[in-house]
């Protein structure tokens, strides 16, 4: 009864993990002047999070920089990258001619932004052409450019117009997964044990 209990548990856990996790993806980036390309010397730094909920369809962007050498003039995500990248720069896939509500013209800030991704104002027009012609082909191709690590948040100033400080993307793996490893270890101890020895 006691192993049935615990393997009972491990199961709701397990369920409960899945669906708190199983819709939602986080990518986080650090920027800097020397990921640009080509690098640059600015001593600017940020950080930036994209959550996409694919219940909703959302994309929720957030970013923080601060000691850039130049005023802000326009942040966006480039992306994907060609394959393979000898040359990593690509178009802005996100609105233009920036970020709706990114803080402009100054050199330290923060951004927090969520997108309906099931509209074509969430996306740079070009970007939409360029993928499909509609917004749910670029909507598929944005997500995978992100799986891939191929998309990145760039931020453009007076003093670097192609961009002073950005940084790629990658897929934060879900705690879930660590998670689900403790409790099957744990079930396994309980299992263990609970279960008499054969001599």
């Amino acid at each position: 009864m006691k192993i049935k209990l615990v393997l009972g548990c491990a199961t709701i856990a397990f369920a409960s993990m899945q669906g708190a996790f199983a819709h939602t993806s986080i990518y986080t980036t650090t920027l800097s002047g020397p990921n640009e390309f080509p690098a640059n010397p600015s001593l600017g730094t940020g950080t930036a999070k994209v959550t996409v909920d694919y219940d909703l369809l959302t994309m929720r962007v957030q970013a923080t920089f601060s000691g850039l050498t130049g005023n802000t003039t326009a942040s966006h995500i480039h992306g994907p990258i060609p394959d393979p990248p000898a040359n990593p720069l690509a178009g802005v896939a996100t609105p233009t001619p920036s970020f709706p509500g990114f803080p402009l013209g100054v050199q330290s800030g923060s951004y927090d932004q969520t997108f309906d991704m099931t509209q074509t104002s969430s996306f740079n027009p070009a970007f939409v052409t360029a993928n499909g012609g509609t917004v749910g082909s670029a909507m598929n191709v944005f997500f995978a450019g992100l799986d891939s690590g191929k998309m990145y948040l760039n931020i453009h100033t007076t003093n670097t117009p192609g961009g002073e400080i950005r940084g790629f993307f990658t897929l934060v793996p879900e705690p879930s997964a660590f998670v689900l490893g403790a409790i099957g270890l744990l079930t396994s101890v309980a299992f263990r044990r609970r279960v008499p020895s054969i001599t």
